[in-house]
Order: C-alpha cells, then structure tokens, then sequence
C-alpha cells in the first residue's frame, strides 16, 4: 500500500494478496494499526499531498491526482479534516522556498561578499 497508494486499491486485491479473505484482512488489519486499509491509504495519500505541497511547485490539483484522489473536492475535504487547514493555507504556511542561487563573480561586483554572515 506504501508504494502503490496513488493507484485504486480495494480490500479484494489486498486479501487476494495477503492469500486471506477479505473480512480476515480488515480484522486483523485493524487489530495491527488502529485503522482500516482504506482510512490507512487515506493517510498516506494525505502524508504524501503535504510532502508535495511543502516541497513541489505543483498545483493543489495536480497533487490531488497525483496522490490518487479522483475529485479534487473530496481531495480538499479529506485535506482539511486531517491537518485543519485547507490544501492551499497548508502550502501558504508551510512551503519551502528554494533559495536562489547568485555566482559569487556577480555578487562581487555589486560589492557583496558571497560569504557575508
């Protein structure tokens, strides 16, 4: 689930996988986690979204499908009901800018060390 969780997974491909039935896998699933299959993808969809949102340039829509999330509607909600804050003030507050990088030659000549503290 960790590596395919962009993809549409159901509880009938995880217990065909895991050779179980399906009702045995949610049980013992959540006897292990705390959480169903589905609220555990849920998570790690939304974990990934926040990775991407933090760090990439890409839209809040291309984030969305690129997570797995199909309607980007739902992709909000779900959004907010986990961290509190929608998909877009999330980025707003957490986003970290690249810094820009300046040749040392061109900052010299404006008289600035590259090197100044």
């Amino acid at each position: 689930m960790d590596e395919c969780y962009a993809t549409d997974i159901d509880l009938s491909e995880l217990s065909k996988i895991a050779c179980v039935s399906p009702f045995h896998l949610l049980r013992s699933f959540r006897d292990a986690f705390g959480i169903t299959p589905h609220q555990y993808l849920m998570r790690r969809r939304i974990d990934r979204a926040r990775e991407l949102l933090s760090f990439s340039d890409s839209s809040v829509t291309d984030v969305c499908f690129e997570v797995g999330f199909e309607s980007p509607g739902s992709f909000s909600t779900l959004f907010r009901k986990v961290t509190g804050d929608s998909p877009l003030s999330y980025r707003s507050r957490i986003f970290v800018r690249r810094p820009i990088w300046i040749p040392s030659c061109y900052l010299r000549s404006y008289g600035i060390s590259p090197f100044a503290e």
